[in-house]
């Protein structure tokens, strides 16, 4: 799988090297199709997470994050936001929470589909 604008390296776990590996290539075609249609940068804060590492974070026991299938995504303001949301939504996702300062966005198809959530 061909990343254009991402380094795997971006969605490690904090305390695991390398893990960003356990992405899965689905997930992460659709995410770099996202990015293209933004034309805009995606700061990735949490990608794959150990156990230990969404326990630390307070992630949910189901976390999409410990099956490679989520990431949370930077925004700075309501205009990135905007952004993010738009491209997400035009590349297919449909499972999306909205925190104050960032986008998580999942392709966990075992959880509810078509849902837009907040923080």
């Amino acid at each position: 799988m061909k990343l254009i604008n991402f380094n795997i390296s971006e969605f490690d776990s904090p305390d695991l090297e390398g893990s960003g590996e356990e992405m899965k290539s689905n997930f992460l075609t659709k995410l770099q199709t996202a990015r293209t249609l933004a034309g805009y940068p995606f700061s990735i804060n949490s990608g794959y997470r150990t156990e230990a590492h969404n326990k630390l974070v307070g992630g949910s026991r189901n976390s999409s994050h410990l099956k490679g299938l989520a990431c949370d995504i930077s925004c700075k303001n309501s205009t990135e936001r905007s952004l993010i949301l738009v491209s997400l939504l035009a590349a297919g996702f449909t499972r999306i929470g909205i925190g104050t300062n960032f986008i998580h966005v999942d392709l966990d198809l075992s959880k509810s589909q078509n849902v837009i959530w907040t923080y």
